[in-house]
């Protein structure tokens, strides 16, 4: 299944996308009040009887996507994955032990169709697409092995970088990740029985319809399972939870000159069997 969020007429709902509409699920099973309710509730057979037989109560052009998950507890993102992305920082350092590994803020985030912000602080705006887990049954100490099992499935992300800001820190990435609406999840979420979690999965990121980034998660250093497992040592991972699963080389910051985004800008994250993440860029509204 897809499942999305999104508003229309002014509330909330979510639902089972389905050819170029949606089925709302959320009239459907009442007891479920948003996404992440539902899948907390392991009921993903639920949403697949309501939407048997189903006509779709709104056509996909006419609501307002939102991020899958609106709230969920905790926004794992892991730095540095994809084969060769170590090289880039040019630094002659070795191939990392262990993930990099930083947190988002939901307001950071929007969704599917919704503008990206570039701040007024800074004009160093980057992309970096991303496909990111999104976790059905969580736990603690989780073995590698049991790991695809707790997959509820799969979105898109661009997680929108501010590079200047990323080194305000000594030690940290926070700010420069962390601006409102500097990136975007979504379109919907793909459940892990119509993906092949052991498969490779070929990622691209395009601007303005040049292709800027492309790899296979064939090539990650720390795959999916390895990214559950760790993360599980240390912190409870709950239903909802999504893990950010890193970028491919490729990004702005590493042409030379840089290349920024910049407002009217149109980034696309694709990944066949997941779909297309498609936000426009603009500046900072916020006042």
């Amino acid at each position: 299944m897809r499942l999305a969020s999104y508003r229309v007429n002014g509330g909330d709902r979510y639902g089972a996308v389905v050819g170029n509409g949606i089925v709302d699920l959320g009239s459907r099973l009442p007891k479920y009040a948003t996404l992440r309710d539902l899948i907390a509730a392991d009921a993903l057979a639920e949403a697949k009887a309501a939407v048997r037989n189903a006509t779709v109560d709104h056509a996909l052009d006419a609501v307002t996507f939102l991020p899958p998950v609106v709230a969920p507890e905790k926004i794992w993102c892991i730095g540095v994955n994809y084969a060769d992305r170590n090289e880039e920082y040019k630094d002659n350092s070795a191939a990392p032990k262990y993930p990099s590994l930083f947190c988002r803020a939901p307001a950071s985030l929007v969704g599917h169709g919704q503008p990206i912000e570039r701040p007024r602080v800074s004009t160093q705006l980057d992309y970096e697409g991303e496909i990111v887990i999104v976790v059905g049954k969580g736990g603690r100490r989780i073995p590698r092995e049991q790991a695809l099992a707790g997959i509820f499935g799969l979105t898109l992300c661009n997680e929108g970088s501010v590079r200047d800001w990323l080194r305000h820190g000594k030690f940290n990435v926070t700010q420069g990740k962390n601006f409102d609406k500097s990136g975007s999840i979504g379109p919907w979420i793909v459940t892990s029985d119509e993906v092949d979690l052991k498969a490779p999965l070929e990622l691209t990121t395009r601007v303005n319809g040049e292709v800027r980034q492309n790899d296979s998660t064939a090539r990650l250093m720390f795959p999916f399972d390895y990214l559950i497992s760790y993360l599980s040592t240390f912190a409870t991972l709950k239903p909802g939870d999504v893990i950010v699963t890193g970028t491919p080389t490729g990004a702005g910051v590493r042409f030379d000159p840089p290349r920024w985004l910049v407002p009217g800008d149109v980034v696309e994250v694709e990944v066949p069997q997941i779909g297309v993440l498609r936000n426009t860029v603009v500046d900072e509204t916020a006042g």
